[in-house]
Formats: structure tokens, C-alpha cells, sequence
């Protein structure tokens, strides 16, 4: 039971972090524009592995964490920090709608699982994401660190994240014309989930 609920908890956690246009999703999402959808998926399937390998450090740093209380403590306060600042950050770009910078067009390269891998791998962001939701999303003292669990939660990471990227390739002519207007309602939806898992990690704080 409580495999299906990391898994579910993690898999959601994963497919809305990466639902605002940011360098990876619109990076797919200008391939396709520029060469075809299926060289979209080659890339989204790259950045998902990518995105597999980061879940599995995330969690193996909060099993180290979980290993001293006082470092978990630590860690939900600075988790208080980040999501106050991300918070902030999505509130400022939804009101300013910044214009979003694809990526250059390229034909020469056409390894595209190796293009979104790379691409995947310059944003860090994942790894204290999952670090936090593992944190957060995890009883205390109910979870087994164990390879099984590490792989599942990985899994999970990376098909949320997948899904996400896949709506992209099936999308992406109405992201790109409805660019601004896509960015400023997800920033918006990425705020108000910040505040949630604000309140929550205040709630495991003081609760």
C-alpha cells in the first residue's frame, strides 16, 4: 500500500513540476516545431532518463537525511525557504509573462535522445525537488530505503515527468501560439502548488 502511494505521490509530483514552459519542455517542444514530432519524443525520452537518474540521487540524499532527525529538521527549513522564494518566483513571472528562450534551431546533430538528455541534465532543479516531496510525502520512520523503493520512486519521477513532456510533443502548436498565455496561468498553478507544499512543510514542522 505504501508503495502505491509513494509511487502516485511522486509520479503527480513529477508530471506538474514540469507542466510551466521552461528550457526542457520547450526545447521539445520547439524540435518538433523545427523538425517532426517524433524527433520531440527522442528528445522527451532522453530528458526523462535524465530525469530518472536525478530522482534516484534525490532519494538516496533523504535516505542519509532521514538517518539523523536534526538534519531532516534542517532540511524542512530550508525547504520553508525554497518554496517561499519559488513561491515568489512563479508569482512574478505569471504577473510579467516573460517571453520564454527556445533553443536555436539545429539540423546537424541529430541524436535528439542524446540532445534531451543533455538539455535534461543543465537543469538541476529535479534533485532537491524530489529530495523535498520524498521528505515531505514520506512517513516517518515507515519507509524502507531499499533498492526496490529507490527504483519505483525513480519510475515514478520519470513517467510524471514523461507524461508532461509527451503533452508537449502532442501539443506544441498550441503552446507555441498560445505561449504567453500557457506561461501565465501555469506560473500562476505552480504558485499556488508551492503554497501548498509551504503549508504542508510547515505543517511537519509544528504539527
Amino acid at each position: 500500500m505504501h508503495e502505491i502511494h509513494l509511487f502516485t505521490i511522486t509520479f503527480f509530483a513529477a508530471l506538474v513540476g514540469v507542466v510551466p514552459p521552461g528550457l526542457v519542455n520547450m526545447s521539445i517542444a520547439k524540435t518538433c516545431v523545427d523538425v517532426n514530432p517524433k524527433a520531440g519524443k527522442q528528445k522527451a525520452i532522453g530528458a526523462a532518463v535524465i530525469v530518472f537518474i536525478q530522482a534516484f540521487l534525490a532519494i538516496v540524499i533523504a535516505k542519509e537525511i532521514k538517518k539523523y532527525p536534526d538534519y531532516n529538521d534542517s532540511l524542512l527549513f530550508i525547504g520553508v525557504f525554497v518554496l517561499s522564494i519559488m513561491l515568489i518566483y512563479f508569482l512574478i513571472s505569471a504577473i510579467r509573462q516573460k517571453s520564454i528562450h527556445l533553443e536555436q534551431n539545429s539540423s546537424k546533430n541529430r541524436n535528439y535522445f542524446l540532445r534531451g538528455a543533455v538539455i535534461s541534465s543543465l537543469n538541476v532543479f529535479p534533485i532537491p525537488y524530489f529530495v523535498l516531496v520524498s521528505t515531505l510525502f514520506t512517513p516517518v520512520n515507515h519507509i524502507e530505503f531499499s533498492i526496490q523503493i529507490k527504483l519505483l520512486f525513480s519510475l515514478s519521477a520519470a513517467l510524471g515527468s514523461l507524461m508532461t513532456f509527451m503533452g508537449y510533443v502532442y501539443f506544441f502548436d498550441k503552446i507555441i501560439k498560445q505561449n504567453d498565455t500557457i506561461k501565465q496561468y501555469s506560473n500562476y498553478f505552480m504558485a499556488i502548488l508551492m503554497f501548498c507544499l509551504l503549508v504542508i512543510t510547515l505543517l511537519r514542522i509544528y504539527g
